[in-house]
C-alpha cells in the first residue's frame, strides 16, 4: 500500500506540473490555433490528477489531504519556477530591442579591423594598427574588450559599446595613416 501511494504521489506531482506549465504557457502566450486547447489540456491533466487524489484517498483516507497538499505545492512551485525563468530570458542581453543590428555592427567592426590582423599587406602598410602600444589601438583594443562585455551582460549599453568601438577603430586608422573613409558609416 505504501508503494502504491508513493508511485500515484510520483504521477500527481508529474501530471499537475505539466498540466500548469502548459496552462500557463497557452493563457500567457495564447491558446494556438486551436480554439479548444485550453479545455483539453485542463481535461487531460484532471485524467490523472483526480484519481491521483481519488484512489489514494480509497486506500487511507488522510492519503485525500496529503495529496491534495502535494497538488497545490507542486502548482505553485511549478509557477513560481516558470516565472523566474521567464524573468532570466527576459533580462538575457540578446533579448534587448536592437541586438541584432547591433550585433551585426559589431562584427562588421570586427571584421574591418581584422583585415589589419590577417593581411600581411595591410600589416606592414599599417603596423600602427596591430601595435597596441599606439595609444589609439590601444583605446580600440579596450573598447573591443568593452564591447564583448556588454554584448553579453545584461544592463548594458551594449549599442553605444559598438558604436564607441566603430568610433575607436576610425580614430586608431587616422592616427595610423589609413585613408578616409575605411569604415562605412552606420547603417
Amino acid at each position: 500500500m505504501p508503494a502504491m501511494i508513493f508511485l500515484w504521489g510520483v504521477a500527481l506531482i508529474l501530471a499537475t506540473a505539466a498540466t500548469t506549465l502548459i496552462l500557463h504557457r497557452k493563457l500567457t502566450h495564447g491558446p494556438g490555433p486551436e480554439p479548444d486547447a485550453i479545455f483539453w489540456d485542463v481535461f487531460a491533466g484532471s485524467v490523472v490528477v483526480l484519481p491521483g487524489v481519488i484512489v489514494p484517498a480509497l486506500l487511507w483516507p488522510p492519503a485525500a489531504l496529503i495529496m491534495l497538499v502535494t497538488v497545490m505545492a507542486t502548482a505553485a512551485g511549478t509557477l513560481a519556477a516558470t516565472r523566474k525563468v521567464e524573468r532570466i530570458h527576459a533580462a538575457e542581453p540578446r533579448r534587448r530591442t536592437g541586438f541584432v543590428a547591433d550585433a551585426a555592427r559589431h562584427a562588421e567592426v570586427l571584421r574591418h579591423w581584422q583585415q589589419y590582423e590577417l593581411d600581411p599587406a595591410q600589416t606592414i602598410d599599417f603596423p600602427a594598427m596591430t601595435d597596441v602600444r599606439a595609444a589609439e589601438t590601444a583605446a580600440f583594443t579596450q573598447a573591443m574588450r568593452e564591447a564583448e562585455r556588454c554584448k553579453v551582460t545584461a544592463g548594458t549599453d551594449y549599442r553605444a559599446a559598438v558604436e564607441h568601438l566603430a568610433q575607436a577603430l576610425i580614430r586608431a586608422e587616422r592616427a595610423a595613416g589609413v585613408p578616409a573613409p575605411a569604415l562605412p558609416a552606420p547603417g
